[in-house]
């Protein structure tokens, strides 16, 4: 297939695009800016697609079979001082807005890349304007498919992985924490979990996705449930260090406002066996995820 990856150039998209590209697909990546020149993404095409501005070349869009948009916004794309209309925006509005456009311009195929929220806490939606925008995204997305456009979302908890040549400052960050680089800086875990999938277990699902799923699917996936401490503790593992000890208090990697389910809780859920048999993802991957960061960004 002829795929076009939106958000190409980020962590999920990015992935997904080296993935699909060593499984033979002809992949263009698109966003605002290009990844860097002299990479494994910055060797791909480039297309320019601003969708919240919906500042793109229509007939450009019509050449491809396949749409995979892992653009959607989250907490860390968030401009200061605009409030929760931005999710409205970018979201809610923006996001079914792009997918029209991809129905018309004649893309048979596509997948939306949200979140878990709306699935594994449903009770967030009232109260949480971002989470709220995804499930009114995911249900924009449904509304629009029909058999000459099998558009569906996958929808994933928290993503870990590495990309080729991509530099995610996060995990940068999160490797030089275990190994100290950070002192006077206390090492510890918040208390709570939640389930985590792998960006390459992720890459595996959307293109099940493109291949086997259904028109208006909304796709729960994950694959590990882990506390904050052994997810943490991987990467201190990594480095050779042992896990850091828990305390419940706000922490300098994961700030209490990244975890809408509330510090000390845990969001864990068992992936319907039919979806990851239908998407064909691999799991119990976050160890090796982890491992693959640690290799990239340990000093």
């Amino acid at each position: 297939m002829k795929i076009i990856v939106v958000g190409g150039a980020g962590m999920i998209g990015g992935r997904a695009a080296l993935y699909l590209k060593s499984k033979g697909h002809d992949i263009t990546v698109a966003g605002r800016n290009p990844p860097a020149a002299g990479t494994p993404l910055g060797d791909l095409p480039f297309l320019r697609v601003d969708y919240v501005n919906m500042d793109f070349d229509r007939e450009a869009l019509g050449q491809f079979d396949a749409l995979v948009f892992a653009a959607g916004n989250d907490v860390r794309h968030q401009p200061e001082g605009v409030g929760d209309q931005h999710w409205h925006d970018a979201n809610s509005v923006g996001v079914p807005r792009f997918f029209e456009a991809a129905k018309k311009a004649g893309i048979k195929r596509a997948v939306n890349v949200g979140s878990f929220y709306p699935q594994a806490a449903p009770h967030l939606v009232e109260t949480n304007a971002y989470v709220r925008s995804r499930k009114v995204s995911d249900e924009g997305v449904a509304a629009l498919a029909d058999d000459s456009f099998v558009a569906m979302s996958i929808n994933a908890p928290f993503v870990v992985g590495a990309v080729p040549g991509l530099v995610i400052p996060m995990f940068a960050a999160y490797t030089q924490y275990a190994e100290g680089k950070f002192a006077p800086m206390p090492e510890f875990a918040p208390p709570g979990g939640t389930n985590f999938i792998s960006t390459q277990s992720l890459a595996e699902a959307i293109e099940g996705g493109l291949e086997r799923g259904e028109p208006g699917g909304s796709y729960l996936v994950g694959d590990e449930n882990l506390s904050f401490q052994d997810y943490f503790g991987a990467f201190f593992e990594g480095v050779g260090r042992e896990k850091p000890p828990v305390r419940d208090e706000e922490h300098p990697m994961l700030p209490d406002g990244a975890i809408f389910f509330g510090r000390g809780n845990s969001l864990f859920y068992d992936t319907d066996p039919k979806v990851a048999e239908l998407l064909g993802y691999r799991r119990n991957d976050i160890v090796p995820a982890i491992r693959e960061i640690v290799a990239q960004y340990r000093s």
